[in-house]
């Protein structure tokens, strides 16, 4: 995957810092924080595949979740690691044209998934008598399809308008993956196309599940007003409250980044942003999806109880 029009072969990615005393510590942090994202997300696959009781929709979305979260975690973090522990850290062309592809495939991604999970959460809290008709395997399968092919027609957008830049000899990226801005910031070439094609398509990769959410989540609201019970109360905003935290770190982080002119925003600025996005959120969401949740706490006893027995 080499441009015809770009005779660059390699990228220099420049790494979060340039500080030598903060790269090795760094790199046991970001260690610890792949390590702990690898445990969780796969640790909350397994216990979903394994226990026939969460076989139900809203954990098939979060088994979804899962499995996008350990996948983007995984594009990113290794090479990440790299930067703190090589004195160059380079990437090939053709592979920073992948790690980008599959970068925005999965982050858009997540970003339906989120709405769909949130538009879960409101047939099951506003129209439970129907929650099993409305969200049928079919539903959801659908649902999950509209999800990853959403994902892919962003990451196809932006990577062929990538692929059709001419980039300077001045190879080194200030960033610690290949992200389209910092990219851009390297193109000899006209990036109105590229800056249109951001605008636009994450617009609607965030604009579009951000709409669905704040519908479901004010329908939600007017739902659980309306009962009666106080634990009835209780369980539906607990139950909501994981959701509405993952999708704030989320998106705020990502429009932050993104919907923001690049000469407003140093990029110092958005490598702590998107540190959000791609390191944190991924470790959270297993966290907050299952430590909060009885149903997980219960299938994860009953596992070691299992296991103890045995």
């Amino acid at each position: 995957m080499v441009a015809e029009n770009s005779s660059t072969t390699e990228f220099i990615l420049a790494g979060l810092t340039n500080q030598p005393e903060l790269q090795i510590p760094l790199f046991f942090v970001f260690l610890g924080f792949y390590v702990v994202t690898m445990v969780g997300n796969l640790g909350l696959i397994t216990l979903i595949e394994l226990n026939s009781h969460l076989h139900t929709p809203m954990y098939f979305f979060l088994y979804n979740l899962s499995f996008i979260d350990f996948c983007y975690s995984t594009v990113i973090t290794p090479k990440m690691l790299m930067s703190f522990v090589s004195k160059k850290n380079i990437i090939s062309y053709a592979g920073c044209m992948t790690q980008l592809f599959f970068f925005l495939f999965f982050v858009i991604s997540e970003s339906f998934i989120l709405s769909a999970m949130a538009y879960d959460r409101y047939v099951a809290i506003c129209n439970p008598l129907v929650y099993m008709a409305a969200m049928s395997p079919q539903v959801c399968l659908l649902l999950l399809l509209g999800v990853y092919v959403m994902g892919f027609a962003g990451a196809m957008a932006h990577t062929a308008c990538m692929v059709k830049l001419t980039f300077c000899a001045n190879n080194l990226v200030d960033h610690y993956m290949c992200d389209i801005l910092p990219l851009l910031e390297r193109s000899c070439t006209s990036t109105y196309v590229n800056e249109l094609v951001v605008f636009v398509v994450v617009g609607i990769d965030i604009g579009v599940p951000t709409v669905t959410i704040f519908i479901s989540y004010a329908l939600i609201l007017s739902s659980i007003l309306h009962i009666r019970s106080t634990e009835g109360r209780s369980k539906a905003f607990s139950t909501c409250s994981s959701h509405i935290i993952a999708v704030s770190l989320f998106f705020g982080s990502g429009a932050f980044m993104y919907l923001k002119p690049s000469s407003l925003l140093p990029m110092n600025q958005g490598k702590v942003s998107s540190l959000f996005y791609t390191i944190v959120v991924p470790m959270l969401n297993p966290l907050i999806y299952s430590l909060r949740n009885k149903d997980v706490k219960v299938a994860l006893k009953k596992i070691l109880s299992k296991k103890s027995f045995s």
